[in-house]
């Protein structure tokens, strides 16, 4: 695998961001620009990684590009758009968007009418829509699988790939989004081999933390730092390794350089990469 974090680190010019990240033993990177920061900047940040021997992994997007406004969601799928353009510039491994929504004032929110047929048809078009713009060669353009929106299963996913038929587009696993249940928690190495199986060899990126039960009377689940949860580690890594020893697992969601700089260290002690 290619160990990354989500974080950019706090640092001052391009080579001092791939610098530390070198020097965390990270060999993958979340680009921490987006298009707008100009091509010389980018192309800058892309020098730095080349050189320092990094793995740009993810580019991402993170607007609603189902936005029901209609002028508000050409907004969000130019950007998108102009994102993977420079993804694709950068050779990034994917770009990466959630779904979205048109039901609700959460962007990224669980809504009854984010699985119906509609929703379905209107997220297969977008995704098209953007891919045949953007024109990418050497980028997959990616959604991430999600608890409350498409895609949230494998089945899913696979289905999805299928329905939006562009070589272009791939999946981006989060295994521990679409764990939503007591059976997908308590027996989550089965549901990683499951996830693994129905989307084999069309994964380019995964992220990398964990999940726990709350102690309260309803079943509720967390996500947290990798070594706080159940989640069956060493099985993710082993499964992601055999699909691509040259798979990026991205640590995410932390909030500080010194928790991402704790849960490298964690990951590397426990999966015995030191």
């Amino acid at each position: 695998m290619l160990l990354g974090i989500s974080g950019s680190l706090a640092h001052n010019s391009p080579e001092d961001w791939a610098k530390k990240h070198v020097g965390l033993g990270l060999k993958s990177v979340n680009f921490p620009v987006n298009y707008l920061a100009g091509e010389e900047t980018y192309m800058a940040y892309k020098k730095a990684a080349d050189e320092a021997g990094l793995v740009i992994a993810e580019v991402g997007i993170w607007r609603n590009t189902l936005a029901a406004d209609e002028t508000e969601r050409k907004i969000q799928m130019n950007y998108a758009i102009e994102q993977l353009k420079m993804a694709d510039k950068i050779h990034a491994k994917c770009c990466v968007n959630v779904a979205g929504t048109p039901h609700g004032p959460r962007w990224d929110g669980g809504y009854k009418e984010n699985f119906s047929r509609e929703t379905w048809n209107q997220i297969v078009s977008m995704i098209q829509e953007i891919i045949d713009i953007a024109q990418p060669v050497n980028t997959k353009f990616s959604i991430e699988s999600m608890p409350w929106m498409v895609p949230s299963t494998p089945d899913e996913y696979a289905r999805l790939i299928k329905d939006v038929n562009r070589k272009e587009f791939a999946a981006h696993l989060d295994a521990i989004n679409m764990i939503t249940s007591p059976e997908k928690y308590f027996f989550n190495t089965e549901f990683l081999e499951e996830c693994f199986e129905k989307l084999d060899g069309q994964i380019c990126s995964c992220h990398l933390k964990d999940i726990r039960l709350k102690e309260e009377f309803t079943f509720q689940l967390q996500e947290c730092a990798c070594g706080q949860g159940a989640l069956d580690i060493e099985k993710l890594v082993e499964l992601a390794d055999k699909q691509n020893p040259q798979m990026p697992m991205i640590i995410e969601h932390l909030t500080t350089d010194e928790e991402y700089i704790q849960s490298v260290a964690y990951i590397k002690k426990r999966l015995n990469l030191i």
